[in-house]
């Protein structure tokens, strides 16, 4: 653990890599990005990966995600998948997928398997197989290799390796591996965002391919989907019986620059649109929010803050608490305690949510 010099107390955990607590970066922002930022920066020149969202006046305008790059000519967005050659936007289209996928059993170790039809046989028999647990199904799992973020703490970030694979899927074929006993596709990684249209167009489908049986579509995202494909996501969960689970990183907008290098006023603002979907197929739930408790930096203050706003927005969303484990940048952080846990639990539930969970409970560590 480091120090941090505008830090007076002691005992907090800080990792060496960010070199300022929680409590600074929210009281001290503005003196503490440099150095942050330079991290974000050596971060992604590892990868190739441009160092921040592009914004040339005479580039061409990508609005798949929150960053709106205006790309110039022969050179990447910020997700490093889309680009500009002769003009115009390559990469990211519907035909041509960057990704890796397989089946998972059911059930599985999913966000959602607390409250999912896959994990309990919620909505059956319209929506799920069983009235239990779907065992004897698989998800087909969808990793996409890219991203809107740079999330110091990537749990996945080998994809980052693979970003400028020229190795590509169309979304016939990978609508193609869905069989007999696959009853939801999942799209995660990376993020699905940067590569939306592949993904819609999958599971059109997919879907046109199997009318008359039960095949759910879910998301796993940072929520910053541009709002016009934001709500294509929306419709085709809520008609299939799948989800949208979006990952909370933080709720304080300094932090959350300081963890994941963008805001995250594009994810709450497009959380609380699609909250307003949830009564319209109350179960199984549409809308299911998760965060991830990294030790020092998402804290009780930070579970707080969004605990209140979701449940300002519907106390039914359910809400699922991750456990930490070091990877990425953030290798020097310990995994998250069980009594953090515990209380950031805690707060969820006197904030007035219904459905809180501990996800990945073999995680936890002692207390620190």
């Amino acid at each position: 653990m480091g120090t941090c010099g505008y830090c007076e107390r002691s005992g907090k955990t800080i990792s060496d890599v960010i070199g300022f607590c929680a409590d600074c970066i929210r009281g001290h922002f503005s003196e503490v990005w440099p150095q942050i930022a330079k991290v974000h920066a050596k971060s992604r020149k590892a990868y190739g990966l441009p160092t921040e969202p592009p914004h040339d006046p005479h580039g061409v305008s990508c609005n798949l995600c929150a960053n709106k790059c205006s790309i110039p000519e022969g050179q990447p967005g910020f997700c490093g998948l889309r680009r500009v050659r002769d003009g115009k936007l390559v990469g990211g289209r519907p035909h041509e997928g960057n990704l890796s996928y397989y089946y998972d059993p059911l059930p599985t170790n999913c966000v959602a398997d607390f409250v999912c039809p896959a994990g309990t046989g919620c909505g059956y028999p319209r929506y799920a197989y069983t009235r239990g647990p779907e065992r004897g199904y698989k998800n087909l799992a969808v990793f996409y290799h890219a991203c809107s973020f740079n999330c110091l703490y990537c749990q996945n970030y080998h994809f980052k390796e693979k970003t400028f694979s020229q190795r590509k899927l169309r979304a016939t074929e990978l609508a193609g591996a869905v069989d007999e006993a696959t009853s939801c596709i999942c799209y995660f990684g990376g993020d699905p965002g940067p590569q939306v249209l592949h993904a819609l167009k999958a599971s059109r489908v997919a879907l046109k391919r199997n009318p008359d049986r039960i095949l759910r579509i879910c998301w796993e995202t940072n929520g910053a989907a541009g709002r016009p494909y934001l709500d294509m996501m929306a419709q085709v969960s809520l008609q299939s019986g799948g989800c949208i689970k979006f990952d909370l990183k933080a709720w304080d907008e300094r932090l959350h620059k300081a963890l994941c290098w963008v805001t995250n006023k594009n994810t709450l603002d497009n959380f609380k649109e699609l909250s307003k979907l949830v009564r319209q197929r109350p179960e199984p739930p549409f809308l299911i929010a998760s965060t991830l408790l990294v030790p020092g930096y998402v804290d009780e203050r930070e579970v707080d803050g969004l605990s209140r706003y979701i449940s300002s927005l519907n106390p039914d969303i359910p809400y699922s608490l991750l456990a930490f484990y070091p990877q990425f940048y953030l290798h020097d952080l310990p995994t998250t305690s069980r009594s953090h846990a515990l209380r950031c639990r805690e707060i969820a539930q006197k904030a007035g949510l219904r459905r809180t969970r501990i996800g990945n409970v073999h995680m936890l560590g002692e207390d620190y």
